[in-house]
């Protein structure tokens, strides 16, 4: 088969269209919502093609339809091109010059590259956006497109106790900027947020009550992801080369509507056929933020099939009293399977091999909590004695593996339990 270009880790829309590279068409779910309403917001996890569509959003509002011939959009849209405002808050630098001097910084050098002058204080990002906004609406004569994209980066990254209060005050300072939003409506074209999770108290939740959440959305339930119909339509000679149901139940699974199809990771999926075909945890070996793995450990955690949750818990999470469910489902560790309509409660389960294994082992790794020793090695040394039949290296194998749960936890947890002869015997 024959090499194709795959667009891994790229989110510049122009350049994947330029150089060829495979492009899953997206640009249906682009074209109904920006003909439909004018405030958007996104949820879906890492890796998951929300930077992509960003940057397709952008593209066409740059009136570019030479970039997209053959796809749906191609004759559906006038393609004029519009100011825009763009804001990726992964590469503002806000963790070296703090979140209030990274955005002051961004919007100014918007400024400049549009000849604007901003009079606003360097401190008052609201009045600077609005001000922004409106030179620009003045300038070119058309409303103005703001896309903003991973707008809670800034608060995923703080989430541990020890910087809980980081992230408080940054949530204090996107609340003063979105703030300006509302008022700012005559002057706007498009507003198109995304982030990995819905936080409650940031502004753009509540005084932007006009605001469209599409996360849950059944018609968006595929906006982001690769659908079983797109694999099969986009990589018809890869299908040819793999076996498509063992694909399917490593890297399927993702679903955001009771009754919408499941999707495919996209990182993993194009990972797979980078890696010609080798099985492995792509999406995981990413990047999975510590603080869960604590989380769980703390709330002696590990059972996460079959998870209750109300609908209305999915939706959103308070920084100040993190619920663990809700940020394992909306980071993508977990998944709807199905519903409970008497309690309107969603089911979760992990959403593919990929994730269950891969999330499963790092989490014994955190309660056992050791430098020295991996949930790989004592797992190996099981299996080898099972296959082996050797007592001895069980035993050892057993003793190791309660050895590193910490004294004060293994005698809170056991004083009350009645443990079988054996599991004393392992412990001596």
């Amino acid at each position: 088969m024959q090499q194709r270009l795959y667009p891994l880790g790229q989110q510049d829309f122009p350049g994947i269209i330029n150089e060829g590279r495979v492009y899953v068409d997206k640009t249906m779910h682009a074209h109904r919502l920006i003909t439909t309403n004018k405030y958007y917001f996104l949820s879906r996890p890492r890796r998951f093609g929300k930077s992509l569509f960003v940057s397709m959003l952008e593209t066409i509002f740059l009136g570019k339809q030479e970039l997209f011939k053959g796809m749906y959009i191609y004759d559906k849209w006038p393609f004029e091109p519009y100011p825009i405002i763009k804001i990726s808050f992964s590469n503002i630098g806000y963790r070296t010059m703090g979140l209030l001097n990274a955005i002051s910084t961004e919007l100014l050098s918007i400024a400049k590259t549009h000849q604007i002058s901003l009079e606003s204080k360097e401190t008052d990002v609201g009045n600077a956006l609005k001000e922004l906004i409106i030179q620009l609406q003045n300038k070119y004569q058309k409303n103005v497109v703001i896309l903003i994209d991973e707008y809670d980066k800034p608060l995923i990254d703080y989430l541990d106790k020890a910087n809980l209060h980081k992230a408080l005050e940054n949530r204090d300072i996107l609340k003063s900027f979105y703030s300006v939003l509302k008022d700012a409506d005559p002057y706007l074209k498009l507003v198109f947020i995304t982030g990995v999770s819905k936080f409650s108290k940031v502004s753009i939740f509540s005084d932007l009550n006009n605001l469209t959440d599409l996360s849950l959305a059944d018609a968006y339930n595929e906006i982001c992801g690769i659908s079983q119909k797109e694999l099969e339509e986009n990589f018809v000679e890869e299908l040819k080369a793999y076996d498509k149901e063992k694909i399917r139940k490593w890297y399927n699974g993702y679903k955001w509507d009771m009754n919408g199809f499941t999707v495919y990771n996209p990182f993993s999926l194009l990972s797979f056929f980078v890696n010609n075909g080798k099985y492995q945890n792509f999406w995981y070996t990413t990047g999975t933020p510590t603080f869960l793995m604590k989380m769980c450990r703390e709330q002696h955690l590990y059972k996460f099939e079959e998870i209750s949750i109300n609908q209305d818990e999915l939706g959103n999470f308070d920084i100040e009293n993190l619920k663990i469910e809700p940020i394992l489902f909306q980071t993508g560790y977990l998944t709807i399977v199905r519903e409970n309509p008497l309690f309107r409660n969603y089911i979760l389960s992990f959403p593919n091999q990929e994730v269950r294994e891969s999330y499963l082992r790092n989490l014994l790794d955190a309660y056992i909590g050791s430098n020295r020793l991996s949930s790989s090695s004592i797992l190996e040394d099981l299996i080898k004695s099972l296959q082996t039949k050797d007592k001895t290296l069980m035993r050892e194998a057993i003793n190791m593996a309660f050895a590193q749960i910490p004294y004060d936890l293994w005698q809170r947890k056991m004083n009350n339990i009645t443990m079988p002869s054996y599991i004393y015997c392992f412990r001596c």
